[in-house]
């Protein structure tokens, strides 16, 4: 499972959604306050995305497609359930 970092709002040069220190992923129908592009530290991409959002979590699981966002292809991943933080 892969924790989210940091928003990245640059896209690195050609095809590849990999950036210096992870993976630039699409991340579809998730809470509106999520953006739909971010940055998660990982070399490839992972099955499942744990995103820290208020007093819990955002799950999100890898489907099959890419999203092609300004000539960079980006692994989507759909939200699937929320997770409280235990205490």
């Amino acid at each position: 499972m892969l924790i989210v970092s940091k928003n990245s709002s640059a896209f690195p040069n050609g095809k590849a959604s990999v950036v210096p220190n992870g993976l630039l992923v699409f991340l579809k129908d998730g809470p509106g306050d999520i953006p739909e592009i971010r940055e998660v530290k990982s070399g490839g991409a992972e099955s499942r995305l744990r995103i820290p959002r208020g007093n819990g979590y955002e799950h999100f699981e890898i489907t099959q497609d890419f999203k092609d966002v300004g000539g960079v292809l980006m692994p989507v991943y759909q939200w699937s359930y929320r997770t409280a933080i235990a205490e």
